[in-house]
């Protein structure tokens, strides 16, 4: 283990600051583990954590609401396909059904990379790994997302055009937005969706704005990583050969020891 520098990366002997290390032990990502340290929830070898700015050696022990973090696994991504009526949440303070909860078993613990709220549908990645989940999720790795809406409503093929310049709505400037008009019937049409920040019910809010209302949004892709067949509910991992080539630089955390 190593200090870390200035910059973030390990450089001496200290070891690694907690938050990437809880976050490659797929805890949460960096910046929630901060939360959760100014919480008073994470312990270091027995004792409350004051601050982030704390170091991880081999042998200490981390505790996150009394339960001991085991050490790094190898990196994993799956894709699921998550139905609507589930939040993408590990706890909801309603009691409403989350993600996590409906998962098939056997898996580990996993965090989402971005969130699709209760009422979306489609492709969902999940990963053991926080500090992939904070790099995907990230503006500058340009994957775009992609859905298909239905919506009711007239559906004006200019003004979706238009949003390939950007939109503000409400006070809120979103960048630009890739729709296409894909089929009609009657009151209801199909619209492709393409964007690439993905925030907050994005889709559902110019959708809103340009006078349609969103009865259905399943997101169809996420980057390079499509929804295809997956039946709703099914968890499928992606092979660590499929993520490294999307991801050089990803590397299993553990390698097997050679003979």
């Amino acid at each position: 283990m190593t200090e870390e520098d200035s910059n973030g990366e390990d450089s001496g002997g200290r070891g690694e600051r907690i938050a990437k290390w809880a976050a490659r032990a797929g805890v949460a990502s960096r910046r929630d583990i901060e939360r959760m340290i100014e919480e008073g929830r994470v312990k270091l070898n027995g004792q409350v954590l004051q601050h982030p700015a704390s170091f991880v050696t081999d042998g200490d022990i981390v505790q996150v609401d009394g339960k001991v973090i085991e050490n790094a696994a190898r990196t994993r991504l799956l894709r699921y396909h998550k139905p609507a009526g589930l939040v993408t949440t590990h706890k909801d303070p309603e009691g409403r059904p989350t993600v996590f909860e409906k998962l098939p078993p056997g898996l580990p613990r996993l965090i989402s990379i971005g969130r699709l709220d209760l009422n979306s549908e489609g492709l969902l990645l999940l990963t053991n790994d926080g500090e992939l989940a904070r790099r995907l999720e990230r503006p500058e790795t340009g994957w775009v997302r992609r859905y298909r809406v239905r919506v009711n409503g007239f559906v004006d093929e200019k003004a979706l055009a238009a949003l390939a310049k950007g939109v503000t709505v409400e006070g809120e400037r979103y960048g630009p937005i890739e729709a296409g008009l894909d089929s009609r019937k009657g009151d209801n049409a199909w619209i492709s969706v393409s964007l690439r920040e993905g925030r907050n019910r994005e889709v559902r809010r110019v959708m809103a704005h340009l006078g349609l209302q969103t009865s259905r949004l399943i997101r169809v892709a996420y980057g390079p990583f499509q929804l295809g067949v997956l039946p709703k509910g099914a968890a499928e991992e992606v092979p660590m050969k499929i993520l490294r080539e999307q991801l050089p630089k990803v590397e299993p955390k553990h390698r097997a020891p050679k003979p």
